[in-house]
């Protein structure tokens, strides 16, 4: 079976310009830091080498507001801008990506995730076998049999990679792909500033999706939902939840 390796450029780009900083980070004699390129492709070329695929594409954000940014305003309003060290490698990354024909993705109104998880869809539908690299774990909601998400993790030996399908995601968060979009909805997501739910943090967000399935089935349970306070709170904010 055919394989398709799908790359979140902007998450792994991040994570490759922290990851590789300091004092004296990598640049050209002119002053270019070419860390974040550097330790992208170092990541690129050994997912290569362990999975071996047919197809590769890389998606990328841009600056355009997405649908999001339309449905609710706040959305990611409390992100600081990309670093200047970071901003001048991305334009260097690109160019060198498209130097080894490899196929980038990005559309205005559209974050490189909804790209991600289209093309994956699409591509499971055709018979490939899908692997995902990206540290973003809202990309869990993709997870299937032939789906797979891979997220690296930093520890003192290295990086190393945990990969997730949906038996996985059910292992460990004890709920589906899909219903990982309510846990995290109910919750919330400061790093996105998705509010969620006031006073409901990811265990009792959990134990609802767990016992009742989706935020629609426990809202129609609502006197059997304990303790009180979380009752109460996904009575008040239930358009919130919904929208988050």
């Amino acid at each position: 079976m055919n394989k398709l390796l799908l790359i979140d450029g902007n998450s792994i780009i991040n994570r490759a310009f922290y990851g590789i900083m300091g004092s004296k980070m990598l640049m050209t004699e002119d002053g270019t830091y070419t860390n974040a390129v550097y330790g992208f492709l170092s990541i690129l070329f050994k997912e290569l080498d362990d999975i071996k695929p047919e197809y590769l594409v890389v998606a990328f954000d841009l600056k355009a507001p997405t649908h999001r940014h339309k449905i609710y305003d706040k959305y990611k309003a409390n992100r600081h801008g990309m670093p200047e060290e970071l901003a001048m490698q991305m334009p260097i990354l690109k160019e060198t990506l498209k130097a080894m024909n490899v196929c980038i993705i990005e559309k205005e109104g559209y974050e490189a995730d909804d790209l991600l998880g289209t093309i994956a869809k699409q591509s499971e539908a055709q018979g490939l076998e899908v692997s995902i690299v990206s540290g973003d774990r809202d990309l869990l909601q993709l997870a299937s049999d032939h789906i797979k998400i891979r997220i690296p993790k930093t520890k003192r030996t290295g990086t190393e990679i945990e990969d997730y399908l949906a038996k996985d995601v059910v292992e460990k968060y004890q709920v589906t792909p899909l219903q990982f979009i309510d846990v995290k909805a109910l919750m919330g997501d400061s790093a996105d500033n998705i509010p969620g739910v006031p006073g409901i943090g990811e265990k009792t967000a959990t134990a609802l999706i767990v016992s009742y399935g989706s935020i629609e089935n426990a809202h129609d349970h609502l006197e059997e939902i304990k303790p009180n306070r979380a009752k109460q709170n996904l009575s008040e904010h239930y358009d919130m939840a919904q929208m988050s």
